[in-house]
């Protein structure tokens, strides 16, 4: 039976294991319960055991695989408009669903950037029509992400695409007073600014981490400071506003510190970690190899052992991927020409599973809170199922648990295939992506666009 006719008439989980119900650390899934789940109309209509499958209904056997309510990637670069060449709404988001991500929230640096009402409500568009992933659009804080002036903050929260998240990622709101406005502006409509912690004083001409392996390899060095004290200014602004601030890809064993001190302080601050940051360090900057330069840079063995730390204490409260896609050109050459950034869709369930889970730093229902739950409430992504229970949003991921195997090129859905985890051998890998209840990944391999597309067409049509 195909995906379409599947999704059309129904889909029955049978004998899966959730996520929800798996709280040891470092536990044995097969532990937790087996459910059945059915899904029609979008939603899941029935959570038991045993359930007698229904005439024209897709049966999936969960046998083995667990499952999670819908990953959320609250920092992903889609780059259309503008950057078509390294990736479009369409190939970022069937990336995002080989991932096992069901929505993801669509960074400002385009071309132009998204800091007007039409720019936002067009990434919006685009995501809605190719139906893999929700896309929900960040908005620039500043205009052109050039930092002089706020961008239309008001006209974006308040056109269709109902903006809640702002950032200049890629740049930092290095100006105090407009940071300081950017927070008093979102706070009245409970929006977020979302911070790319980098003093650009501090990191001109940066390379790589700052430490004894820059000086070895002649490469300009980017301090741990220039991420931490931007920070610090940060958490006390917002708690002088009583705003939320969000920091993005926190990398340093300092950082994690101050976002320690300030939610001791009541401070509404939350943090991310990406999964390059979790497992990867400069280490491999030796190499030369341009798919280890990123922004921030990789850090000292400390940083990443804090970093999952932080993690297993709760003081980082997501993992995001900072899916940063480049053409060909744009990697394959010397490293001080090379664009910063590393393609993370695909790898960041197995990074999370390999670093975190497998090593006992968080439990299955934690990685979830991590993966999903959290995010979408950062973002403030209504719809996003609070469970997988009777009556919720059909987006859901199955995931294999068991086993390694080596990431390739072939795991990769998108444009650019610049992946630093390219040879290395990560645990488990996601086996079924639901999305508003229509299969978009299918025992590992991506739904057909056309089906996609007209499934997502005839749902919003069901909902006008």
């Amino acid at each position: 039976m195909n995906a379409e006719h599947a999704s059309a008439s129904g889909i029955l989980i049978r004998g899966a294991r959730l996520a929800a119900d798996i709280t040891e650390r470092a536990g044995d899934h097969l532990a937790a319960p087996t459910v059945d789940l059915r899904i029609a109309g979008g939603r899941i209509v029935e959570r038991g055991t045993d359930l007698a499958a229904r005439e024209g209904e897709r049966v999936i056997d969960a046998t083995g695989l667990v499952a999670m309510t819908g990953l959320v990637d609250l920092h992903t670069h889609l780059r259309e408009p503008g950057g078509e060449q390294s990736e479009t709404v369409l190939t970022g988001t069937r990336a995002a669903a080989a991932g096992g991500f069901t929505s993801v929230f669509a960074m400002a640096n385009t071309m132009p950037v998204a800091d007007t009402a039409g720019v936002v409500e067009q990434v919006q568009a685009l995501g809605d029509a190719a139906g893999y992933a929700t896309v929900r659009p960040i908005g620039a804080v500043t205009e052109d992400l050039a930092g002089e002036r706020l961008s239309e903050i008001g006209a974006m929260a308040q056109s269709r695409a109902g903006v809640r998240v702002f950032s200049d990622d890629g740049k930092c709101v290095h100006d105090p007073l407009l940071m300081r406005r950017a927070l008093e502006y979102v706070k009245t409509f409970d929006g977020v600014i979302a911070q790319h912690a980098q003093d650009p004083r501090l990191t001109e001409g940066a390379q790589m981490n700052e430490g004894a392996l820059s000086s070895e390899l002649g490469l300009k060095g980017w301090p741990a400071v220039a991420e931490e004290s931007i920070i610090a200014r940060d958490v006390l602004l917002a708690e002088h506003v009583g705003a939320r601030l969000h920091i993005c890809h926190l990398s340093t064993a300092g950082s994690v510190e101050v976002i320690r001190w300030a939610k001791a302080r009541g401070v509404q601050v939350t943090a991310e970690v990406t999964p390059h940051h979790l497992i990867l360090t400069e280490e491999l900057v030796r190499s030369y190899d341009p798919r280890y330069k990123v922004n921030p840079p990789l850090r000292r063995n400390e940083d990443v052992v804090a970093l999952r730390q932080a993690v297993a204490d709760g003081v980082i409260d997501i993992i995001a991927t900072d899916h940063a896609p480049h053409p060909v050109e744009a990697k394959e050459c010397e490293w001080d020409a090379a664009a910063f950034g590393m393609v993370g869709l695909e790898s960041a369930l197995p990074i999370a599973l390999t670093t975190l889970v497998r090593e006992g730093h968080a439990s299955w229902a934690e990685l979830e809170h991590l993966l999903s739950h959290k995010p979408a409430q950062i973002g403030r992504l209504e719809g996003h199922p609070s469970a997988l229970q009777a009556g919720e949003v059909a987006d859901l991921v199955l995931v294999d648990p068991n086993g390694e195997s080596e990431f390739d090129l072939a795991r990769l859905r998108g444009l650019s295939v610049n992946s630093p985890f390219l040879g290395m051998t990560l645990a488990g890998h996601v086996a079924y992506t639901v999305r508003h209840g229509q299969l978009t990944l299918d025992q590992g391999e991506l739904v057909a666009a056309e089906v996609v597309a007209q499934a997502a067409k005839t749902a919003q049509a069901a909902q006008a």
